[in-house]
């Protein structure tokens, strides 16, 4: 049977050997008990040895994981020290408490890192237990406020396997109904099929006292029962007497005293080490079917992973030839599928990327970069007037002069190559991101991965540079020639008629052909910006942020942006809406958070120009999303819907604006509106052209030819940049990564050979029946359920002793005669006499008590 053990050590030898962590959970137990309980003593009087540090208050601090191996030298050694051999057990406690307070502190800390220790020794059985931090209420030295809680999380972290039997420490002289021990292994262990009872202190009873009944399993009994030791008190510990002196007084004790001499056999530290050797070896031939499953999935797993290391030899060329080939052709589809798009499995499911955020890039983010820049009204207003006069020079102006419009657009036609440059830029950017995000499978060689990222950037900021000087240029074309004959340029006729509408008084007898302009730009204006419909430009979450908790706010909706309206839904299935907002006449405006706002959101905001409701009592419908990136996407989405941000009045020279504007005459105000009109009508033009031939000259001087470099001349570019073989060298990480799969791997097919080797024909203790434990749920919080006394229960039968037991009162005597098992010190009848040979036969004749 100690095979078994020896088995599960194996199993650790084979992990530990090779620096491997399995996630495997192998059998052991763990020592629960509240603070100064008796469970390090416990541990010792396994060993025979004192090792574990002693002091007041909790001096267990970290899990201690102590492995017991019987061997011929007595020795211990530690993990974290590896290869050095500890003779003297001195010289452990005190590494224990230089390890603890290296990790903890020295001011009472505790840590959830276990300090492992394996002890040889002849006197020892196998076994492997952990000793874990008492429990205690309240917090002292440098100990968080809810250490409780803490303490309570790192013993469930141990306990909750179902590999880990459970040694419930108890104290003799306070109450079992209220052992937090036997609690916690009741929350993890409702059946009790892991948890053994342990009471120490025995022999600090009150005088006229005794655990009797609790080591008979009658008062609060366990499926698998409890066994009482007696541990040196603390004048034997600073005396230094002898462990084994210490079991021989122990020995002592149980034969001596009249409540256990009769079950002296059943009790004591070898006795309890017997029944854990036991069990442990009963648990482990349960749990091996379970832990061989788990190898062999994680074998499986493993197989797949070191499939290409395990042939791989660092110094042939040839593999690191084929390897290099491998990753370029794996980097070309990859660049190609990223922009173009494709159902791989590798597709970004948390954000836009490559090709898909290139998109809009080009048709919102630029759309939005050319609006932004549009300069303010009454500005643009007064450079018209001032390039009027200052045409006219000296003389009064009849007609309105050709070159002040021309002026006026040169100067907004430069305004567009800022955004044009911008969006050369914002694609760059993302190319380098995508370039980054498809060499990552190159991260085994980082020389290659350098050295291949460097070639591609290189070559995409050049053509950088060639594209900014092509799109520049088709800005100078259109500022080279202003083409007046275009057929979307409204002409002279619609600006009059524009300006009859604004002076009536001084158009009254306009020509009819102007008004017949008027009806056939209403008839374009009608059939072109809403001929597509109500259709749906975005969707997404948004946060409206003005509106109070209570009234639903400052949650998630789902909005859908279409070409007139926004709505928004409870959740992305959009059945329930909750509001739908006409978009006609509304304007975007930044909202900026205040010193004290909490939230880090950026926000803006939907508002009607004339000062009317958007929303119920609201003036403004404020929205705000995580990220500023975010934010400008929807703007854009917006601009396309025909909703623009306010133009912010600037209040420079407004006083001599003002003044300039009152002080001119009618007619120049005639001139300024109709280069007004003519500046409006004519840049339209311009933005359209360059919105379509923007995206066309990026996609094809960078993007095209960056795909076509990585496909046709990155190869020849890598073998011409240097030595192969210094490229193809691997990181230590890698190295590293590799050597540990291999390890893994080896050591998980050792475990499966010595799993291999188990005999499961092996002959084990069935496992005790189950007992009345309901009294674990109501019976921890119920203050008469406490250890009984001498005069007390025991020597009065009656009703009450019997409910008190729960029914668990001892059978009567079978009718064939055969004598009824003896329980001494029990009043009534007469019963037969103990068996010679058991320790308890002096005693006078145990009685049976009769049934009322």
């Amino acid at each position: 049977m100690d095979n078994l053990i020896t088995i599960v050590n194996k199993l650790q030898d084979a992990f530990t050997s090779l620096g491997v962590h399995m996630q495997l959970d192998l059998p052991q137990i763990a020592v629960v008990g509240g603070q100064s309980a008796g469970k390090s003593s416990v541990l010792e009087n396994f060993v025979g040895k004192d090792f574990l540090p002693r002091g007041s208050g909790i001096v267990t601090r970290r899990p201690l994981i102590l492995q017991l191996i019987n061997g011929v030298t007595e020795y211990g050694e530690f993990l974290h020290i590896k290869g050095k051999k500890f003779s003297s057990f001195e010289e452990i406690r005190k590494e224990i408490e230089d390890e603890t307070d290296r990790v903890t502190g020295s001011n009472k800390g505790i840590s959830n890192i276990p300090i492992n220790l394996r002890v040889y020794s002849p006197h020892v059985l196998n076994l492997t237990l952990i000793d874990l931090p008492g429990l205690t209420k309240v917090a002292i030295g440098d100990q968080p406020v809810d250490i409780e809680q803490q303490i309570k999380q790192m013993i469930f972290q141990f306990i909750r396997k179902e590999t880990c039997l459970i040694l419930a420490v108890t104290p003799a002289n306070t109450d079992l109904a209220n052992s937090d021990a036997l609690k916690l292994a009741k929350e993890v262990d409702p059946q009790g099929v892991r948890t053994i009872g342990v009471i120490t202190k025995l022999d600090l009873m009150d005088e006229g006292t005794d655990a009797r009944d609790i080591l008979e399993n009658k008062l609060l009994p366990l499926r698998r029962g409890y066994i009482g030791v007696v541990n040196r008190s603390q004048k034997d510990i600073e005396g230094r007497k002898d462990i084994h002196q210490a079991l021989a007084a122990e020995r002592k004790f149980f034969l001596s005293h009249p409540s256990y001499r009769h079950m002296a056999d059943r009790l004591g530290t070898p006795y309890l080490q017997r029944v854990l050797n036991q069990q442990l070896t009963n648990h482990i031939r349960d749990t091996l079917p379970g832990l061989r499953d788990k190898l062999q999935k994680q074998m499986l797993t493993l197989e797949k992973e070191v499939e290409e290391f395990k042939h791989f030899q660092p110094g042939d060329a040839s593999i690191k030839t084929k390897a290099m080939l491998q990753m370029i052709q794996q980097l070309q589809s990859d660049f190609e599928r990223t922009i173009e798009g494709s159902g791989s499995a590798l597709v970004n499911t948390n954000e836009l990327s490559g090709g898909a955020k290139i998109n809009r890039i080009f048709h919102e983010r630029l759309r939005f970069e050319i609006v932004k820049m549009a300069c303010d009204e009454k500005e643009l207003r007064r450079e018209i007037s001032f390039a009027i006069r200052n045409i006219h020079g000296i003389r009064v102006g009849l007609f309105t002069p050709d070159m002040a419009f021309e002026a006026i657009v040169k100067r907004q036609i430069a305004l567009l190559k800022e955004p044009v440059i911008k969006c050369v830029d914002l694609v760059v950017q993302e190319l380098s991101v995508v370039v980054r995000m498809c060499t990552a499978k190159m991260s085994r060689y980082p020389r290659l991965r350098e050295e291949t990222e460097r070639i591609i950037t290189t070559h995409v900021r050049q053509r950088e540079h060639s594209c900014k000087e092509q799109i520049l240029l088709l800005i100078d074309f259109e500022l080279a020639y202003m083409n007046t004959n275009h057929e979307d340029f409204i002409g002279f006729a619609k600006c009059v008629l524009k300006i009859s509408l604004c002076y009536p008084k001084r158009f009254l007898n306009f020509p009819s052909f102007a008004y017949s302009a008027q009806n056939k730009s209403e008839n374009a204006n009608k059939t072109g910006t809403r001929q597509l419909g109500n259709q749906v430009i975005r969707k997404g979450h948004m946060v409206i942020q003005n509106l109070g908790i209570m009234k639903g706010g400052s949650r998630p909706y789902w909005f859908v942006l279409t070409s007139e309206s926004i709505s928004w839904y409870k959740d992305e299935d959009e059945k329930e809406k909750k509001f739908m907002l006409p978009l006609d006449g509304l304007k975007l405006r930044d909202i900026e958070q205040g010193f004290m706002s909490m939230s880090r959101r950026v926000t803006f905001a939907l508002f009607s120009p004339d000062g009317r409701n958007v929303y119920k009592d609201y003036k403004q419908l404020e929205l705000s999303c995580e990220t500023v990136e975010d934010v400008e996407s929807w703007k854009a989405s917006f601009l396309r819907a025909g909703v623009y941000p306010e133009k912010q009045e600037t209040q420079e020279n407004g006083d001599e604006s003002a003044s300039e504007e009152s002080s001119s005459d009618p007619q120049l105000e005639r001139q300024v509106e109709t280069i007004r009109n003519l500046v409006d009508s004519y840049m339209k033009i311009v933005t359209k052209t360059t919105r379509d031939m923007v995206p066309k000259a990026i996609m094809m001087l960078i993007i095209n030819n960056a795909k076509d470099f990585i496909n046709g001349e990155l190869l020849a570019h890598l073998y011409a940049s240097g030595d192969q073989s210094q490229m193809m060298e691997e990181s230590a990480e890698s190295a590293t990564r590799r050597e540990e799969m291999l390890r893994m791997y080896r050591a998980c097919k050792d475990a499966l050979q010595i799993i291999g080797d188990v005999s499961m024909a092996t002959v084990s203790s069935p496992l005790p029946p189950p007992v009345k434990n309901d009294w674990l749920p109501s019976g921890l919080d119920n203050p008469r359920l406490s250890p009984p006394s001498p005069g007390g229960a025991r020597g009065k039968p009656g009703p009450p002793a019997q409910s008190s037991l729960g029914g668990r009162n001892p059978p009567l005597p079978p009718a064939t005669g055969r004598p009824a098992p003896a329980i001494p010190n029990r009043p009534g009848g007469g019963a037969p006499p103990l068996p010679g040979g058991r320790p308890g036969g002096a005693l006078p004749p145990p009685m049976l008590p009769s049934r009322r």
